[in-house]
């Protein structure tokens, strides 16, 4: 059996990197191990928004002008919800709504998430393998200057305002990797961590039980990519949260963060002073444009990357 790839993933940055990524590689070799620490209850339905982000965005129907849900949808059910005195801080589309509908059915029915993210990818069409980090309960909380938010309270209704003072893994003493996750990583001959959040993207991916050892005793090259560029977070509230947590908001300080299992940290040429750094670390720099502006940038960044780790690319197509 061949040795695949894994990727470690948050939400935007991570599924638009993927995109690149499986136009370069076979995407059936990809196995995405995704966070669900962003994963909530809203108005009685259970919500994924990085599993829906990284799914909706292989399958080429994500809303890329918004960065999550489905790409022309409509939200007449929120409007409806509004008149009915629910909660509606959460943007919620109508096409969007079938998919959370399902999961949260499937759930209550004793179906595990990994097997109705399979289902979920198997309908849209996906190809790669994509898998929750646990099928047990993990919920982020973000201490901040408002209090202890879940943090979708924190992202979407709060819009990242309150200064943060920790972050928290609520479930992660009892929560166990999904099926397949650890032999995932301990059978790759490549693991990628995406551009994400590394505190809360990345974190609570790594915070599972047997996860970060995995990483460390694998014998695939790993490689992990700023979501930092020239101190600024290309996606999201990273910068202001490392410096919330008296962290420097650079691509080496991530770097730092994974230096316990990395092999190859990916700076952008913005950030190419902070080489030596990261080399300092005992990590091989690897300087390129990291910055997804288009889809030839994400398809570079996935050659780019797909170079480092010596995988066999996919033919380029003829002009």
């Amino acid at each position: 059996m061949s040795r695949g790839i894994v990727a470690l993933a948050g939400g935007v940055g991570a599924a638009r990197f993927l995109s690149g990524l499986c136009e370069v590689v076979d995407p059936a070799e990809i196995t995405i191990i995704g966070n669900t620490g962003d994963d909530m209850e809203w108005n009685g339905l259970s919500i994924s928004p990085d599993l829906d982000t990284v799914a909706y965005t292989l399958a080429g129907v994500a809303d890329e002008e918004r960065g999550w849900g489905i790409r022309g949808d409509t939200y007449e059910s929120l409007g409806w919800m509004a008149r009915y005195g629910m909660e509606t801080w959460f943007k919620l589309g109508d096409r969007d709504l079938a998919t959370h509908c399902f999961r949260t059915d499937a759930l209550r029915r004793g179906m595990r998430l990994s097997e109705v993210t399979r289902r979920i990818c198997e309908g849209l069409g996906v190809r790669a393998r994509l898998l929750p980090v646990t099928d047990d309960r993990l919920r982020t909380r973000v201490e901040t200057s408002d209090g202890i938010l879940e943090f979708q309270k924190y992202f979407a209704e709060k819009r990242c305002e309150p200064e943060v003072r920790g972050i928290l893994f609520d479930g992660v003493e009892t929560a166990r990797p999904a099926p397949g996750v650890l032999d995932a990583i301990l059978d790759a001959v490549a693991v990628i961590v995406c551009p994400s959040n590394p505190l809360i993207s990345i974190g609570p991916i790594l915070a599972v039980a047997g996860v970060g050892e995995a990483l460390r005793v694998t014998t695939a090259k790993v490689l992990a990519i700023s979501p930092i560029v020239g101190g600024r977070a290309l996606k999201g509230p990273a910068d202001r949260m490392m410096r919330g947590l008296g962290l420097e908001s650079s691509a080496a300080a991530v770097a730092e963060l994974y230096r316990d299992f990395a092999d190859v940290f990916v700076l952008d040429k913005v950030d190419k002073a902070e080489r030596s750094r990261v080399e300092a670390l005992g990590m091989q720099a690897l300087v390129t444009l990291t910055v997804m502006k288009n889809r030839a940038a994400r398809v570079a960044l996935g050659r780019a990357v797909a170079g480092a780790l010596e995988l066999d690319p996919r033919p380029e197509p003829t002009p």
